[in-house]
């Protein structure tokens, strides 16, 4: 079903559902955040090992995101949004349970599920929603997607707080004073085990979702009416502004990745309490929250999705200076403030990517998936260089350039003409 086809209603009703899914991936993916804190503590592990969590769960973008587009051709749309939400619910056990027996290996393994379960839902609904209606407007519904996706960011690290992280102050105390190894081994084991019942409750929570979502009225739309999408990526080489796309997007989640769940480390560079630190994931996200609602006002009404782009990069660089000029707090709410900057830029970069692509929309999709994988590369760099120079140079070092980058892509590199 082509997207011009679908009346209001049912327009009205796929984003609807869509909005919900977005929710989902809000709530699990901004998990990551506060989980460094928790596994740290739980495992015992540096910063280096402790960033392994948005490290493996974004890399699984990278691997599966062109398998779930070979899926989402034989399946369809709708059909993989429910295989997709099961895998996570999959993922969910698997982290729970390992966690609760406290295996590392094992708990990375359910964290790279739960991201090749949302690969899988990415890869689908972000060309889904886009294509739901005019290219043009198409940032204005992603938009909203987003909206949904930081609401959920906004309330994830709270409630993983007060269900998990209550008390953890204390608890590194009683760990220290702890009389013998298998004292402190009790606690932690404690400790670890709250994140069972929770882990549990939300894989539940995926599967109704699914059976859900597999039940609605759902339009079960495709990149064009043309069934015989190419299998690989040869057909796209024609296609400049996808690849430049591509490093755009995994340049934005680095960055969005480095603001959001790496906020917490960079604030205890300054000393700031974890119970403190623990938290504010929850003000990135207010912040693209703040921006999602400010670009749905603002574009295409006032400003094209480029020259909102545009803006939104330099803000970024603006924002990034400020952080690296001040300390403490403030320097802390400067990198807060870079979610505004960031909000719109996913909405943009996305269907200005994919923009053209046709049969290939998929595959061209499935690329830009992949390059969610910054956001295990860019917040590694910064773990890894950290220990060696200042961390406000290094996170100014990674995030200048990147958003540099994005500047170039929304005044040229959107523009290049696909080759003849």
């Amino acid at each position: 079903m082509a997207s011009e086809v679908v009346p209001a209603q049912a327009r009205r009703t796929a984003i609807a559902i869509v909005g919900v899914m977005f929710f989902v991936f809000g709530f699990v993916t901004w998990l990551n955040g506060p989980l460094i804190a928790f596994v740290k503590l739980a495992f015992t592990l540096n910063d280096v090992e402790a960033f392994l969590v948005p490290s493996v769960f974004y890399m699984s973008y990278f691997v599966l995101a062109l398998p779930a587009a070979a899926i989402l051709r034989r399946i369809g749309m709708k059909r993989g949004m429910v295989f997709g939400l099961l895998t996570v619910a999959v993922g969910a056990v698997l982290f729970g349970q390992f966690v609760a027996m406290r295996m590392f290996g094992g708990a990375l393994a359910g964290l790279f599920v739960i991201g090749a379960g949302l690969a899988l839902q990415q890869t689908a609904v972000n060309p889904y929603i886009s294509i739901l209606g005019p290219i043009e407007t198409a940032a204005q519904r992603i938009a909203i997607m987003g909206i949904c996706n930081k609401v959920a960011g906004i309330i994830a690290p709270i409630v993983f707080g007060l269900l998990v992280m209550s008390g953890i102050g204390d608890l590194g105390g009683q760990v220290a004073a702890a009389p013998s190894h298998e004292a402190r081994e009790a606690l932690l084991a404690g400790f670890a085990q709250k994140v069972y019942w929770p882990y549990l409750g939300m894989a539940a929570l995926l599967a109704l979702l699914a059976f859900g979502v597999g039940k609605s009225p759902l339009p079960d739309l495709r990149g064009s009416a043309n069934e015989e999408a190419t299998r690989d990526v040869r057909g796209l080489s024609r296609f400049p502004h996808l690849w430049l796309g591509v490093v755009c997007l995994f340049l934005y989640v680095g960055v969005e990745v480095m603001a959001g769940d790496a906020i917490g480390t960079y604030g205890r560079g300054f000393g700031l309490p974890v119970t403190e630190t623990a938290y504010f994931t929850s003000l990135t996200l207010t912040g693209m929250l703040v921006g999602y609602v400010v670009g749905l006002i603002v574009v295409p009404r006032f400003a094209s999705q480029e020259r909102y782009l545009a803006f939104s990069a330099i803000l970024g660089i603006m924002l990034a200076f400020g952080a690296f000029s001040t300390t403490g707090y403030v320097s802390v709410a400067f990198v807060a403030a870079l979610g505004f900057a960031n909000s719109m830029m996913w909405p943009a970069i996305f269907p200005l990517a994919i923009r053209g692509l046709g049969r290939h929309t998929e595959t061209g999709s499935a690329l830009l998936i992949m390059a969610i994988s910054g956001g295990a590369v860019v917040p590694q760099l910064f773990v890894a260089l950290k220990a060696h120079y200042d961390f406000q140079s290094v996170f100014l070092a990674l995030m200048a350039p990147a958003y540099l980058y994005i500047f170039f892509f929304a005044v040229r590199g959107s523009k290049v003409k696909p080759d003849a």
